[in-house]
């Protein structure tokens, strides 16, 4: 094995370990709460789904390109493939989903003082549940193809024009139909970033101009600090910057 592969197997092992160690303990936060009797908030359903799509994304696709990266070879057969794969399409799909919903419930909280979002505030908790299932549901049928697609390396060597990942392989389908899933499956991510951008722009311009109303209201005796709308609006944008990334 190279230097470059062993180096590149430390980064992905130490890139998987961190995420899984921060997703896996804010989900046990979560659930701990949960225990406790401690009454939960609408979003924490939210996030708790975020964080278990996102362990799903590190287990599905960190871990086996840590394994080959270390020199490991034919350690899936092919239905771990298949399932493997099909996971990490899944889980990136609803990871994705769910920051864009908890995006726009977080501009609908914000946006509750006035009368006409009051009623989407009290009617948005209710939804939660349905739009959390929508995501999985969404995404288990738009990537139903993906196993179709994936075969284990033993299974591989009669085939003909496939794509090597390392430690599985990747059939070559029609041109057509490869534009056609790959249209499909970018068009939801665009949505999702497009929905995403649009509402973290508006709670930047809905803090901005709340300042600016509140400004007058602050004594200049106080000492000079950031405001909580500065904070926010710095929050709200390197999340999204990160997310859009």
């Amino acid at each position: 094995m190279g230097s470059a592969n062993l180096e590149k197997g430390f980064i992905f092992l130490l890139q998987t370990g961190a995420g899984i160690l921060g997703n896996s303990s804010l989900l046990c936060l979560y659930n701990f709460s949960l225990l406790t009797g401690h009454k939960l908030r609408p979003t924490d359903l939210i996030v708790n789904q975020l964080v278990l799509a996102n362990n799903l994304v590190l287990f599905s696709k960190g871990i086996p390109h840590t394994m080959a990266a270390f020199g490991l070879k034919n350690f899936l057969d092919d239905v771990g493939c298949k399932l493997v794969f099909y996971l990490h399409r899944v889980a990136r799909g609803v990871s994705l989903s769910t920051a864009c919903l908890l995006s726009g419930f977080q501009a609908i909280k914000l946006y509750s003082r006035t009368c006409m979002w009051m009623e989407y505030k009290m009617r948005s908790p209710k939804c939660i549940v349905f739009c959390c299932s929508l995501c999985w549901i969404l995404h288990l049928l738009t990537n139903a193809f993906i196993p179709m697609q994936v075969v284990g390396p033993r299974n591989s060597k009669n085939v003909s024009g496939k794509t090597h990942f390392g430690y599985c392989f990747s059939l070559r389908s029609d041109r057509f139909i490869t534009l056609l899933h790959g249209v499909v499956l970018s068009s939801f991510d665009v949505i999702c970033l497009g929905l995403m951008m649009w509402t973290s722009g508006s709670m930047v311009f809905f803090l901005i101009r709340h300042k600016q109303r509140v400004q007058h209201i602050h004594s200049n005796t106080l000492p000079p600090r950031l405001s909580y709308e500065v904070r926010a609006t710095r929050i709200i944008l390197v999340l999204c910057i990160i997310v859009v990334f």
